[in-house]
């Protein structure tokens, strides 16, 4: 078993990652930036290396750095989490260039899924359904968009605009008619070369009314690769998952079954080792296409982890030291809810927020999962990605899991900057979202100019704030009476336990 593990990363997947070394007695190095040394995840770690530089590309950017700090710290392997440098093929390669070991596939798998026009054709030749679209590989501006514009008609309206090195939404483009179409692929081309240095995009047909489903993959050196059952990701803001949850409500086990099987064989077919992702769109049909493979550890991985019972990243470790994966046959128990709490303003289209976290109490009880990497005190800054935390329930079903939730939410308390939580609240009421019916629109089709929280609310909130922060509440006192806030309308407040610090 590897002996000492550098965590490439920071926030909430470090903290995520050094506990998991810790119980399975791994000694850990952290790397940090300088503004980032009093963080959660410094403090966790056995050894700290101060990374030099200020931004991120001259810090959690730097490999030749990060790989300097392992073998100066003794570390025999290297976590490089989500984000950052985990699906870089040519880090993985440097790493193991330098006698070290990634914990994570191989540059190769890296590289055939990483580029989402060559895995679209080694998805087709290795009998996985793939969106109908074409791919143009034209590297000249001129001739490519000719090439698009050709191919275009040939798939057909509505469709979609993919940067082939893209993720997270960048570089992606809906058109709905052919005079839209030469503005929009000219914009998606310079996305794509802004975030990935690389202006290659593709066409896909435009699938309304579909889902968005994954099914998480694990492989060891020992020839064997399985699933771990499926994860809705279908309530997006911006093409951006922000409610996850296991199992999906609508798949059957048939459907199960055959999308298991799929993503066993996109895995196999680049022989992949390690913890991967293979992402469907599941059509109304029933027939489901293969999106993507991310070749890391997802964010959303913690719901999979309480249906199944197994730790993802320990499987991590153990199949990076060579060791068969220690998982049993497939069986999902309960149901598991992730929400992820930004700080943002989700009435203002969702535009990150910074400020302290003067009030930071996350709710308690059976069946609910914090992670994060931040605390009371701390201050959100504009440095990093906003997510504050992943709130993760489980319940014994999707009723029960959804009401804890909707409890979860009323009970965590954030002030000193915005957040999302009030937005995160309503979106548990979304009759989409208690039917299990949602879809990769379900956010603009139940609030299509916006959401809004209501006027009585926003006071609240700020009245609270001032509380929190030692001043004189002027506005009004919070009462509660059977459980909502006193002329207010909606869910109740998630603020009322303030009652009891600030009375």
């Amino acid at each position: 078993m590897i002996a000492k593990v550098l965590v490439a990363n920071r926030g909430e997947i470090a903290c995520r990652i050094l506990r998991a070394c810790q119980e399975a007695e791994i000694e850990t190095v952290a790397v940090c930036a300088p503004n980032d040394l009093e963080s959660m995840f410094v403090e966790m770690a056995d050894e700290v290396v101060v990374l030099r530089g200020d931004s991120i590309g001259e810090t959690y950017l730097d490999h030749t750095q990060i790989i300097q700090a392992a073998l100066d710290t003794g570390a025999h392997a290297i976590h490089p989490g989500f984000g950052f440098l985990s699906e870089r093929a040519d880090v993985a390669r440097a790493v193991v260039d330098a006698g070290l070991v990634w914990v994570g596939p191989r540059a190769e798998a890296i590289e055939q899924m990483g580029d989402k026009m060559t895995a679209r054709q080694t998805m087709r030749k290795a009998g996985v359904p793939v969106i109908p679209g074409e791919e143009v590989e034209s590297i000249d501006e001129d001739q490519a968009m000719l090439e698009l514009e050709e191919a275009s008609t040939r798939v057909g309206y509505p469709l979609l605009l993919k940067a082939s090195s893209g993720g997270g939404g960048k570089g992606m483009r809906a058109v709905t008619n052919p005079s839209e179409f030469h503005e929009a692929a000219r914009a998606a081309r310079r996305e794509a070369v802004a975030a990935f240095g690389d202006g290659r995009i593709y066409i896909e047909r435009l699938l309304s009314g579909s889902k968005h489903v994954e099914i998480q993959v694990l492989a060891d050196s020992h020839g064997t690769t399985i699933h771990l059952g499926e994860r809705e990701c279908s309530v997006q803001r911006r093409h951006q998952k922000v409610f996850e949850e296991a199992p999906c409500a609508t798949l059957t086990p048939e459907l199960r079954d055959a999308m298991g099987d799929a993503a066993v064989a996109a895995a196999e077919a680049v022989a992949y080792e390690g913890a991967g992702t293979v992402e469907f769109l599941l059509a109304p049909s029933g027939e489901f296409f293969f999106l993507e493979m991310n070749t890391r550890i997802q964010v959303e991985h913690p719901v999979t982890e309480l249906v199944t019972g197994v730790d993802i990243v320990r499987e991590q470790l153990r199949i990076a030291s060579g060791a068969p994966m220690s998982c049993g046959p497939l069986n999902l128990r309960g149901h598991a809810i992730e929400v992820r709490l930004y700080a943002e303003d989700a009435a203002n289209n969702f535009l990150p927020a910074i400020g302290p976290l003067a009030v930071f109490q996350p709710p308690q009880g059976p069946g609910i999962r914090l992670d994060t990497g931040v605390r009371e005190g701390d201050d959100v800054t504009p440095n990093y990605d906003p997510m504050l935390a992943k709130l993760i329930v489980w319940a014994p079903s999707r009723v029960e899991a959804l009401q804890r939730m909707r409890r979860a939410l009323d009970e965590f308390v954030i002030l000193g900057t915005t957040t999302n939580i009030r937005f995160l609240r309503e979106l548990c009421d979304v009759q989409a979202v208690i039917e299990g019916t949602t879809t990769t629109t379900t956010i603009d089709d139940t609030w299509p100019n916006g959401w809004q929280p209501s006027e009585n609310q926003s006071i609240e909130e700020a009245s609270l704030l001032m509380a929190a922060m030692g001043e004189t509440l002027g506005l009004h006192r919070v009462h509660r009476t059977g459980g909502e806030v006193s002329g207010s309308t909606g869910p109740p407040s998630p603020f009322a336990t303030l009652q009891r610090r600030y009375p």
